[in-house]
């Protein structure tokens, strides 16, 4: 059954000024209602100032990055009417599209537009809180070209990473919002409201296919309706009957001028724009010869594309790759941290990987010494000599190690000696475990054959 899915995306832009007044936009640990003023609150006889150039310059910047064609005409600033708590006003000011056919991984961006945030409201105390209210918003509206769960959170990813990289929206967690709709072949289209995660976006949609497919099974027909998605069950919950753009009365806002964004203000910001993570990666992989999966987990981060250029111009750019892609990222992972939250510098991967490649340390104590690396703030150097980490050079102690390897394993040097040559594998761990990984492993698997009869 056919699946029609798109998305309209609201994340908040990182300005110092909310989008019509000069109200400061650093709400979170603020009491509530104190970051305010009679504008973004929507006292009787206010006047809002001219759009925040900020916000516009960072709403152009994100349009650019997705591709999208910038309108040269006038673009005014409509009201959008609703009735709810959190909007002082009655109506919420959103401008005219400011970018338009743009793309991203393969998913058309039919509109980029500003538009203010509402205040937040407590339905259970009946409490509003108007610090948010006034915060600048970029929204994102999607082709309907996304046909399943997957692809949705495959396009919620990059576009993340695409909205990171321009450094111009707020990081913390909680400030995107995105509402899809979603229809099945057949059955009418449903908006689901109230998704703040990707993870959130992913679980909505894979409910509300399952209970529009059984709606149909059983005969009955899917309702074009508003639905909220309750993140604390996975579900979807009937808000309302969807409206239609004529439900919300849009007019012209006559108290603001309209945005003009001239060719001179798009050059500039183009002169100033960093590269989209997929440049990134085709880069990687043309000019440092990475493999494509490396390429794609370097640039999913800005900051861990930097660091893997940096560390890139002091060690081999392979070597660099698999070991940020395969051991800082699983260090990272663990620790739930992205590289930006974590202490780890630059400057120790490209002594800890310079000593690796130089073999001075093993392999398995390089993946030891980056374990520690999150807690320790040392040199990898001053962790090896501290804990006495660094590669065993004493011929005798590695082959003590080897010939009580092959004494206590007995079995696997007989299922060697029979053609098992995966057999030896084994015996060359048991001489790594005795020598804590700071023994050479083709020293190790050299003294192993000889010791053996079969090198």
């Amino acid at each position: 059954m056919k699946t029609i899915i798109g998305f309209e995306i609201h994340e908040q832009l990182a300005t110092e000024t909310k989008l019509y007044c000069d109200s400061p936009t650093d709400y979170r640990k603020a009491p509530p209602n104190t970051n305010v003023c009679e504008v973004c609150t929507g006292m009787p006889g206010s006047k809002p100032h001219r759009v925040n150039q900020d916000a516009i310059d960072a709403a152009v910047e994100i349009a650019l990055m997705l591709g999208c064609e910038i309108v040269k005409d006038p673009i005014y600033i409509q009201r959008k009417h609703y009735d709810y708590p959190d909007l002082p006003s009655g109506y919420q000011r959103t401008s005219l599209p400011i970018g338009k056919n743009g793309s991203l991984a393969g998913v058309g961006i039919w509109e980029v537009h500003l538009e203010e945030d509402p205040g937040k409201y407590d339905p259970q105390t009946g409490k509003v809180d108007y610090n948010r209210s006034g915060v600048p918003l970029v929204e994102i509206v999607t082709a309907p070209d996304i046909k399943s769960p997957e692809e949705a959170r495959r396009f919620l990813r990059e576009l993340v990473k695409v909205l990171q990289y321009t450094g111009k929206v707020r990081t913390e967690g909680g400030t995107m919002r995105t509402d899809t709709n979603i229809s099945l072949e057949g059955g009418a289209r449903v908006e689901i409201k109230n998704i703040n995660s990707v993870k959130g976006a992913y679980k909505a949609l894979k409910f509300e296919i399952t209970r529009q497919k059984n709606l149909m099974k059983r005969g009955h027909a899917v309702k074009r309706e508003t639905r909220a998605f309750v993140e604390a069950q996975m579900i979807t919950r009937g808000m309302r009957t969807k409206e239609e753009a004529e439900d919300y009365r849009y007019i012209p806002d006559p108290d603001i001028p309209p945005i003009v964004i001239t060719e001179e203000k798009i050059r500039e910001i183009k002169e100033k724009m960093p590269e989209t993570p997929q440049m990134k990666e085709r880069r990687f992989i043309e000019q440092y010869g990475v493999a494509p999966q490396e390429a794609f987990t370097l640039a999913s981060e800005l900051e861990l594309a930097n660091a893997f250029e940096e560390v890139a111009k002091h060690v081999d750019p392979r070597l660099a790759a698999r070991w940020m892609v395969r051991d800082l990222i699983r260090v990272l992972e663990y620790n739930s941290l992205s590289f930006r939250e974590s202490t780890i510098t630059t400057g120790q991967l490209i002594e800890l990987l310079q000593m690796v490649a130089g073999h001075e340390i093993t392999v398995k104590t390089g993946q030891r010494v980056i374990e520690m690396l999150v807690e320790r703030p040392h040199s990898p150097r001053e962790i090896v000599e501290e804990l006495g980490l660094g590669k065993i050079k004493e011929e005798d102690v590695v082959e003590k190690a080897v010939e009580e390897a092959i004494a206590e394993n007995e079995k696997a040097v007989k299922d060697y000696l029979s053609g098992k040559e995966e057999a030896l594998n084994y015996v060359v761990g048991q001489v790594m475990k005795k020598t804590r990984g700071r023994a050479d492993p083709a020293t190790v698997l050299k003294m192993l054959k000889e010791k053996i009869g079969k090198g």
